[in-house]
């Protein structure tokens, strides 16, 4: 099982690399992962409000629905970006950045 575990946790290590998962973070992601109940809100607030003024007048239930989905794209991003935060705590630790 252990090894099972580590071959899973190589392969995907092999395709965050392939991807690009060890370049130098831009600006915007530093900012997105040391704040990533903000940027949760950045995205659901804005999502919330266009769900809204797609929603029908005769519809009770589509309010709750755009908020609701709103909060789930919040979410989403919020935990995009804590994957994000530990994409770069593994680069400093592995000596590719610095940190700044």
């Amino acid at each position: 099982m252990a090894n099972w575990r580590r071959s899973l946790g190589d392969a995907f290590w092999h395709l965050d690399r392939t991807l690009g998962g060890q370049r130098r973070p831009t600006r915007v992601q530093k900012w997105v992962a040391r704040h990533p109940i903000g940027a949760g809100l950045c995205v659901a607030v804005p999502f919330t409000l266009f769900c809204l003024l797609l929603s029908r007048a005769d519809e009770p239930d589509d309010p709750l629905f755009a908020v609701f989905f709103g909060l789930a794209m919040g979410l989403v991003l919020a935990l995009t970006a804590v994957s994000e935060r530990l994409r770069q705590r593994r680069l400093r630790r592995l000596g590719i950045w610095d940190g700044f």
